[in-house]
Order: structure tokens, then C-alpha cells, then sequence
């Protein structure tokens, strides 16, 4: 939602606790020497019944992790494995984060705040478990943003500055650190699954599959669908309908995570873990975010492609307790609900009316060819074009059918915010040189206006 909420109550749920034996291990949180807080959402917080807690409190809880009442009485480091970048590593798990505590939001979803940056873990390896003060700003910035542009994303919860001199390689060293608290629907990915399959681990597979289900529902499937009844079915085309959602997001909004490994994906549906991301400059299908993707697998025309292969991957590991063919068919169905949802989030973010497959198809190839001539962002295309407004030629008749919608908020008539490369570097140069703050305060409050001007984006049933 992106406007107001009204604040809930806190309602601690902990259904992770039934899992917690084989899902993963207890740890502690870094003794930090410092813990100055530096950003709360108090709109996510309002969500889950915390927007009451004092600074003191806050910090308490979300830079000295001190359990927040009625939840979880230790961390949890979530074990799974993964392919990242396409190879698979069974070494990894939560090796900078963990789960800190479970609590049901004012519509009874189940939600999770999680960690980054909070210490090492038994899944750590060679790091250090920090995290830079800048790649949480970075965060706050790319969660913001993707909310206001529709996209099913974490939120940033928390940021407490702790005072350690950090050494990167890839960012001058040393460094600012930070610890950053993440709320999210679930944290629960597809790397858990395929961690189960590698260790054989059947009765905790449908165990996992239970818990899925439970906790993140869904619509009913239809009912002339029996094979969707089986639980890991439905699971998986929950999953696909969910990824295929989240990808045509990705590429509405002119998105690059990065990083779409299958560790990094959330069996809610739920985009999290902003690393290497960056936001087009231009309408560029091979453009990249990170720097070490050197053959752009996870460039931004190919983040589909990525996600329809993870959920692959999610299929595999279902095997383990469900035979093959349904869970290809679901698989299959993944093409077409993402055309169907680039559509509809298209026309979404264009303030028109959807008028059906074939002809959103049309519009979206129009507008992909306008972008490409003109060299124009899509941030200032989708705005210059708000209502149909402002088009010509091929692009006018494509858009000649689609009914404006409500464009009355006063922001259309403004600049179009953007979040490139160069506006994320100025806000951070301000923090990092002269310790203002004020310049990621602005943003924030722009972008927040802006998601309000366009309302809430259509998302498949349930998320």
C-alpha cells in the first residue's frame, strides 16, 4: 500500500519454531562498539504494531537484538544451498543475516524481520558478516523505490550505524558499517528446497511444503484441477504465478537486481536482498548491474528468463516427493502469465486502461520501440506518456483504444523522480562527506509521493 496504514496491533506468531531443528541453527547477534540508529520505517512499522517503540527500544531490539517480546528467543541462521550464476554451491546459508522474529501484519500475513550485516554465522566462510553503512543506504533506496513503483518487495525496516571500519575490495576502504533489518513476507527460498533435495531429506521436504502453504496461501485452485491439489503442485503454481508477476515487475519498473540467484528468491513471490541493483538509464535489454556478471546472465532483457529457470529449479527439488509431469505443466504455464502481467502492470504504469492480451501486447512492443528511437528513460517516458498523453505516430494509435485512468495527483505535472546510478552516488557523497542526512530524507519523501500518485499496482491474487 502506499498510502497512510492505520497502525496495528503486534501480533508475535513464531510458526518457524516447528522447523527449527533441520531449517537452521541459533546464533548471536555482533557485539557492535556503537549503534547510532540512522533510519525507521515507521510506515512498515505501523504495519506489525512497532511504531510506538521508542529510539531507545528500537535500537535495542534492532542493533543489540534484544528479543522483541513474545518471539523468537535466539536468531536463526537459515541453512540452504543454491546455484549462483547458474552453479551450484552447497556452502552457503544465511552467512551475514538471520531470522529475528515472526509477527502477523493488520491483514494476518505472516511477516519476518530479517537481518543483514549482523555478525557471522556457521554459513559465513571467509566473511565478516557486515555490512557497509552504503550498501544499506542503497537498499533503503531500492526498496523505496520499487515499492512506489508497484513492485512486491521487502521493505527496509531499520538502519543503526555500528562503527566499524569495514575493508571492500570493489569500494574505497576502509569503510562505514551498519546493520540493516529487513521486513519481509517470508524468508523462505528456493535454495531451502534444494538443499533438501541434495541431503535426501523427504519428511522435512513436505514438511516444508506444508508450512509454505500454511503461510503463504494463495487463491484456491480451481476445481476442475485435481493434480493442483497435491500440496507440492499447488506450491509450485503458486511459485510460478508469483515469479512471473515478479519478473514482469522487474521490467516495468526499468529494474536490474543483479543477483537472481536461487538463493535470492522468496517462494512468496516477494523481491528481496538489493545488492549490485541499478534502475536504466535507457531502455537497454543487455544493460547490467553488477560489475562481476561478466557474460550478463542477469542482464536487465534476461531477468525472465532467470526467473522461469529458477523456478526450474524448484521443480527439480520437488521431485523429491511429487512425480514429474504436473510440476513441468506448471512450469510451462509461466510464458504466458508473465506477458499477461507485463500487460497489465504496463497499462498500470501508464494510467490506461488494460484492454486484453493481444492489444497490451501491441502497446508494450510500441512503446518498447519509442523508447528505444528516443534514448528516453523509462522513468521519463512512462511519466511523459501518463493518460496516453503526449504520443505520436505509431505510438499514438497503439494507444488510441486504452482509456486513461485517474492521473489527477498534481505529480504528473512535475519532474519524474528517477533513481539512476548518479542521483544513488550524490545522496550517498552527502553522507559520506559531510554526514547530511537530509538529502536521502527528501527522496524518500518524493518517491513516497510518487507512489501515492500512482496508487496500487495489480498483483496476482493472494500476495
Amino acid at each position: 500500500m502506499n498510502d497512510p496504514v492505520q497502525a496495528a496491533s503486534y501480533r508475535p506468531d513464531t510458526p518457524i519454531a516447528a522447523l527449527a531443528d533441520w531449517i537452521g541453527d541459533p546464533v548471536e547477534a555482533a557485539d557492535f562498539p556503537e549503534t547510532t540508529l540512522r533510519w525507521r520505517n515507521d510506515r512498515a512499522a505501523r504495519t506489525v504494531g512497532l511504531a510506538e517503540l521508542s529510539d531507545a527500544d528500537w535500537v535495542r531490539h534492532f542493533g543489540r537484538f534484544d528479543p522483541v517480546p513474545g518471539n523468537l528467543p535466539q536468531p536463526l541462521a537459515l541453512r540452504y544451498h543454491g546455484h549462483q550464476f547458474r552453479v551450484y554451491n552447497p556452502e552457503i546459508g544465511d552467512g551475514r543475516g538471520f531470522l529475528f522474529a515472526q509477527m502477523r501484519d493488520e491483514s494476518g500475513r505472516l511477516m519476518d524481520l530479517g537481518t543483514k550485516g549482523s555478525g557471522t554465522t556457521p554459513w559465513s566462510r571467509r566473511g565478516d558478516g557486515r555490512l557497509t553503512l552504503k550498501g544499506a543506504v542503497r537498499e533503503i533506496l531500492a526498496t523505496e523505490m520499487l515499492e512506489a513503483l508497484g513492485v512486491n518487495t521487502s521493505k527496509t525496516f531499520s538502519v543503526i550505524e555500528t562503527g566499524e571500519q569495514l575493508e571492500r575490495g570493489d569500494e574505497p576502504s576502509p569503510t562505514r558499517s551498519a546493520v540493516l533489518t529487513r521486513l519481509s513476507h517470508g524468508h523462505i527460498r528456493i535454495g531451502i528446497f534444494q538443499r533438501l533435495l541434495a541431503l535426501e531429506e523427504r519428511d522435512h521436504m513436505v514438511e516444508l511444503i506444508d508450512y509454505c502453504l500454511a503461510q503463504f496461501p494463495g487463491p484456491p485452485p480451481p476445481e476442475d484441477a485435481p493434480d493442483r491439489y497435491e500440496p507440492a503442485v499447488r506450491l509450485m503454481h503458486l511459485v510460478v504465478e508469483r515469479m512471473a508477476d515478479l519478473a514482469a515487475s522487474y521490467m516495468v519498473a526499468g529494474f536490474v537486481h543483479g543477483v537472481l540467484n536461487t538463493d535470492n528468491m522468496n517462494i512468496s513471490g516477494e523481491s528481496f536482498d538489493y545488492g549490485p541493483w541499478r534502475f536504466l538509464p535507457r531502455w537497454e535489454p543487455g544493460f547490467t548491474a553488477a560489475y562481476f556478471d561478466h557474460a550478463g546472465l542477469y542482464a536487465f532483457g534476461r531477468q525472465p528468463e532467470a526467473l522461469h529457470w529458477n523456478c526450474g529449479q524448484l521443480a527439480v527439488a520437488l521431485r523429491l516427493v511429487c512425480d514429474a509431469p504436473p510440476l513441468i505443466a506448471a512450469l510451462e504455464r509461466f510464458g504466458s502469465l508473465y506477458m499477461e502481467a507485463v500487460g497489465r502492470r504496463w497499462c498500470w504504469r501508464l494510467g490506461i486502461a488494460n484492454r486484453g492480451s493481444e492489444a497490451d501486447a501491441a502497446l508494450v512492443g510500441a512503446c518498447e520501440r519509442a523508447m528505444r528511437e528516443s534514448g528516453e528513460s523509462p522513468d521519463a517516458f512512462f511519466h511523459r506518456h501518463r493518460g496516453g498523453r503526449n504520443a505520436e505516430g505509431s505510438l499514438a494509435e497503439a494507444l488510441s483504444d486504452h482509456a486513461p485512468t485517474d492521473s489527477a495527483h498534481p505529480y504528473w505535472d512535475e519532474e519524474p523522480e528517477t533513481m539512476v546510478i548518479e542521483e544513488v552516488e550524490r545522496i550517498w557523497a552527502a553522507i559520506d562527506e559531510t554526514d547530511d542526512w537530509q538529502p536521502l530524507a527528501d527522496k524518500i519523501a518524493a518517491i513516497r509521493r510518487m507512489g501515492a500518485a500512482h496508487g496500487d499496482a495489480p498483483r496476482p491474487a493472494g500476495q
